[in-house]
């Protein structure tokens, strides 16, 4: 491959979902070709890339797109989300132009976005191939909602068709419009370690049923954890990370089935919070791709409440049971910690036979072949 390869990476700060499948995709292609050089044109904390990355990349702050506006980590705000999208995607044209030039900049030689229309129309401005990585796209999620100014829709399709190619990953809508689909596996975390030894590790009981707590950065409301550990026998992690401004957890006191983690420290230990996941026999969370994808890549049962009025909530639901043993439960009783019934109701469901989780893999190998065939056309 030619020297001094690089690709800018514009990834949505909504959620940690998108910056955790980007990472595993970066470290992939980076450790196929350790000459490629990688950009980050993010919202996301920088300590999601510093953390998660195992070659240093050129972080670059910056808004790429606005996402969905969250009231909580269960609770979505459509009118806010809508106006903000609009102000955002009504000066489209003028954003591209001014990142177009910072692309130029960085000395970047392909796009990729996960998946902010604003990626694909600067790429098309600079001259420069584009591609698209993601399970749904922005136009699909805003046409959910009502009330939409004429343009947002069609402004958000046209930079979406300036893709050269979209990787379309498992739980995905809204793709018809660009125009070269690939299919991809699920992009995923993956421990490396065994779930007894980081139990040991962590302080963490070898033979309790342990349940991880995971709503993301937008936190949750006041939930009943006292009837919730007592409820059942088994033990509730709950992860608090002094780096990120992110929800508070209870401490634990004297209860002794409440486990305190605080991610910052374990991350200097070497875990990841994929080993969390694999070394919990369940995760409470809402349904989302990030936490369905490490579920399912780490074997590990999903117990789910709503999301509010979220599009993706009904194709993740449809298609979680084939890959990983999951049960609803009501919000009512999440808040109030009546999760016994659940908790039994995913146990004792059979196993799910574990899906392809190499897309991280597959992605960056295609990567690096479209990077090579820009060699030698001579980009």
């Amino acid at each position: 491959m030619k020297q001094n390869r690089k690709v800018i990476f514009y990834v949505s700060g909504h959620g940690f979902g998108h910056a955790s499948r980007q990472i595993e995709i970066i470290n992939t292609l980076t450790a196929l070709h350790p000459d490629v050089g990688v950009i980050v044109r993010t919202s996301a904390p920088r300590w999601l890339f510093d953390r998660g990355t195992t070659t240093p990349v050129t972080f670059a702050p910056g808004e790429p797109d606005t996402g969905v506006v969250q009231i909580n980590s269960l609770q979505v705000d459509p009118s806010a989300s809508v106006r903000l999208a609009w102000k955002f995607h009504r000066t489209l044209e003028q954003r591209a132009k001014e990142e177009s030039l910072l692309i130029k900049h960085h000395g970047a030689t392909m796009v990729v976005g996960d998946i902010p229309p604003l990626a694909f129309a600067s790429a098309a401005l600079a001259k420069l191939p584009s591609v698209a990585i993601g399970n749904f796209t922005w136009d699909w999620i805003y046409q959910h909602y009502q009330s939409l100014p004429p343009q947002l829709l069609p402004t958000i399709r046209n930079a979406y068709a300036s893709a050269e190619i979209a990787w379309e990953l498992p739980l995905a809508a809204g793709f018809e419009g660009f125009p070269r689909i690939i299919k991809s596996p699920l992009v995923a975390r993956h421990s490396h370690r065994q779930p007894a030894d980081t139990r040991k590790a962590l302080g963490l009981p070898i033979g309790q049923t342990l349940i991880l707590v995971s709503f993301g950065r937008y936190g949750l409301n006041t939930v009943d954890w006292d009837t919730a550990s007592k409820s059942g026998d088994f033990g509730i992690i709950l992860t608090r990370d002094t780096i990120d401004q992110g929800p508070t957890v209870p401490n634990p006191g004297s209860n002794h089935r409440l486990y305190s983690i605080t991610l910052s420290a374990i991350a200097a230990q070497g875990f990841g919070y994929e080993d969390l996941v694999a070394a919990a026999d369940i995760v409470v969370s809402k349904p989302g791709y990030g936490i369905i994808s490490e579920c399912a890549a780490n074997g590990t049962a999903l117990i789910y409440t709503s999301r509010g009025d979220f599009a993706e909530y009904d194709i993740l639901v449809k298609n979680m049971p084939r890959l990983l043993r999951c049960t609803y439960l009501e919000q009512r009783n999440f808040f109030a910690g009546k999760w016994t019934r659940a908790v039994h109701q995913v146990l004792n469901q059979p196993p799910v036979p574990r899906p392809r989780t190499d897309g991280a893999h597959v992605i960056a190998q295609g990567l690096a072949r479209q990077l090579e065939s820009m060699s030698h056309a001579g980009y």
